[in-house]
């Protein structure tokens, strides 16, 4: 199984183009074929998702009822700004304009691996969430998804 983790950052160039991190593309699958789906993220930031990786999503909106205002909402405002995109011949990503400003990414670019995909955000964007990010909430959620909110102390 292929997971992309870690955090990188690298520098955009003036046409937009940003070094892919030579860790990721190490463990890209060989069925993505160096091609991605990048769409506007949660949080401010984007989301690449490896092609292969991006059916799955695509077979998940696919259950969304479009009957429901929530489900035609939630399929509109995450395929509408889905794009194609390849890694070039220097293994860089270009990153379409309208998606650097959402995020707010100029000269540089995080990457960081999210098992199956990649976030990309703006340094500044991630720091403020980081610092907006209270340690007791982070110990909190992090027990609640992995399982261990029910434990208890021993003092």
């Amino acid at each position: 199984m292929y997971s992309f983790k870690g955090q990188y950052e690298h520098s955009v160039d003036e046409k937009g183009r940003i070094s892919f991190p030579a860790k990721m593309r190490k463990v890209l699958s060989p069925s993505a074929q160096d091609r991605f789906v990048v769409v506007r993220g949660l949080e401010g930031c984007l989301y690449l998702y490896p092609e292969n990786e991006w059916k799955n999503v695509e077979e998940a909106l696919s259950q969304a009822n479009n009957f429901t205002r929530s489900g035609r909402i939630a399929k509109r405002n995450f395929l509408r700004y889905a794009e194609d995109v390849s890694l070039d011949k220097q293994n860089r990503i270009a990153i379409p304009s309208d998606h650097s400003a959402f995020a707010g990414i100029n000269s540089k670019a995080v990457f960081i691996g999210m098992g199956q995909y990649i976030e990309i955000w703006s340094p500044e964007k991630l720091n403020e969430a980081d610092e907006n990010l209270d340690p007791d909430a982070f110990e909190e959620i992090f027990e609640q998804v992995m399982g261990g909110g029910s434990q208890t102390d021993a003092d």
